[in-house]
């Protein structure tokens, strides 16, 4: 099957594929992070520009969102 491919279809399906999982996996995770470091402290203008990053990688945080826990941790309280 793969051999009878040309060269051309091979490079556009693995270009499809390394944009699909930029798009799904990479940019998402790091915007996780970013997200994580910078949500308290983000200006007005910076805040608008993390609703527009989540809004337009939705469907990547969607798939990484079971994985990924950002709650802040217990505390402990000691008597």
């Amino acid at each position: 099957m793969l051999s009878a491919l040309s060269p051309d279809s091979i490079l556009t399906l693995s270009l499809y594929a390394a944009l699909g999982g930029a798009y799904l996996v990479v940019v998402p995770l790091a915007l996780f992070f970013y997200l994580q470091k910078r949500w308290h402290v983000a200006s007005s203008f910076e805040r608008a520009f993390m609703y527009f990053l989540v809004f337009f990688f939705f469907p990547g945080l969607l798939v990484l969102a079971p994985f990924l826990n950002f709650r802040p941790q217990k505390r402990q309280i000691e008597a």
